[in-house]
């Protein structure tokens, strides 16, 4: 069964349009406005050439050799029959680029400078001598072929850049999921060391209670408060790491939860992938609850690595203030801002905060860029004025 030849895509239908317009257009104009009695009628070979030159165009993308074949010869050997002239060439011009800029280099080149160097010799056979339009036509001819080198060479860097890119952000999505991976890693221990300590605890105040409940009932009130706090204490550290630990295939932990005081440290990860961040604490450290020095980290991740992965910022800068009954987070870019869409992590840094009973606020900065607040209470109370914690 013979393989139909291929339709033409809308490109090629507008050139091959384009070509055979002009071509028959500026050849009727030239004889009717500017006629030479030298010149051969167009009518009806000389059109018919034309046609027969123009309408392979339309195979241009499909078969770019065989048009190239077809079409250039056609549209060259116009000229030397003595026919007006007219916009043919553009015929040439089309397949001989298109060859080059698609990679044809070798054959769109020797067809090229063959077809001219032939048109030269046919002159100076026929006629004796060489006309300057003939010999005009090999410059042009190089130049075309040599902007189709150039525009070759600039897509072909474009292209490499474009999988340059593709390839860094895949190596980026790789390093974030890595680092996620560490840190469910880091709060598996975390978990093992907070339980294995407060259960250890409750156990001993809980003898210690049965021991003192008739001869000592103060002290063994005493020891039921602790369990009381310490139960209570246990219940919302360990919400607030397995909240994090949902993957179920994750191998032994090995190092302890992240902090504040790690924060250096994760902001050095996000330098890593081509964003400056500028890290500043403002007030008096002090020591937190593991809740909230937690969520501290957390949240600060969540805000850079959306800054690594949407905002297309570059430079990002993190700010931790210890206020008298909590701590305040701001961390703000210089990227391209916007509102904030599903998925991104921010109902993630929410449920976080309000874990410790906090809040998170994220939203477009007003100078541009992302902004993300978020207020951690080490109080009962929570600030009025929003997440600002002034």
């Amino acid at each position: 069964m013979p393989t139909p030849l291929p339709r033409p895509t809308r490109t090629d239908l507008w050139i091959t349009v384009a070509v055979l317009s002009a071509s028959l257009i500026s050849t009727f104009v030239i004889g009717v406005l500017d006629p030479n009695p030298a010149d051969t009628d167009p009518w009806p070979w000389g059109y018919l050439l034309i046609v027969a030159a123009c309408l392979p165009l339309l195979l241009r993308s499909a078969r770019p050799e065989a048009v190239g074949l077809v079409s250039t010869p056609l549209s060259t050997v116009y000229y030397p029959l003595g026919f007006p002239d007219g916009c043919v060439m553009l015929c040439s011009v089309v397949m001989l680029y298109t060859l080059v800029r698609w990679g044809n280099r070798a054959f769109g080149w020797a067809l090229g400078v063959s077809l001219f160097l032939g048109l030269n010799v046919w002159e100076l056979s026929v006629g004796g001598g060489l006309r300057a339009e003939a010999v005009g036509t090999i410059g042009w001819a190089l130049v075309l072929l040599f902007a189709a080198e150039v525009m070759r060479r600039r897509a072909e860097y474009r292209q490499a850049e474009h999988e340059r890119l593709g390839e860094a952000t895949r190596s980026r999505e790789e390093e974030l999921l890595r680092r996620a991976a560490n840190e469910r890693l880091r709060l598996a221990r975390d978990v093992h060391d907070t339980v294995a300590h407060n259960i250890s605890l409750i156990n001993v105040q809980a003898g210690t209670a049965l021991y003192l409940v008739e001869d000592q009932p103060e002290r063994a009130a005493q020891a039921l408060e602790t369990i009381k706090h310490t139960s209570k204490d246990t219940l919302v550290e360990l919400r607030a790491m397995l909240d994090v630990l949902r993957a179920a295939d994750e191998a032994a932990p090995r190092a302890p939860v992240s902090g504040v005081t790690d924060l250096e440290e994760l902001a050095d990860g996000t330098r890593g992938a081509g964003v400056r961040v500028d890290v500043e604490v403002e007030g008096d450290a002090r020591p937190l609850t593991l809740g909230v020095d937690t969520a501290v980290y957390r949240i600060v991740q969540e805000a850079l690595t959306n800054v690594v992965r949407h905002s297309g910022a570059s430079h990002t800068r993190v700010r931790v203030g210890y206020r008298p009954g909590g701590v305040r987070l701001e961390v703000s870019d210089d990227g391209r801002g916007g509102p904030a869409e599903p998925g991104n992590g921010i109902t993630g840094m929410s449920e976080r905060a309000s874990l410790v009973g906090g809040m998170v606020d994220a939203r477009p900065g007003e100078g541009g860029g992302f902004l993300v607040r978020a207020w951690l209470p080490t109080r009962a109370a929570v600030p009025s004025e929003g997440t600002g914690g002034t």
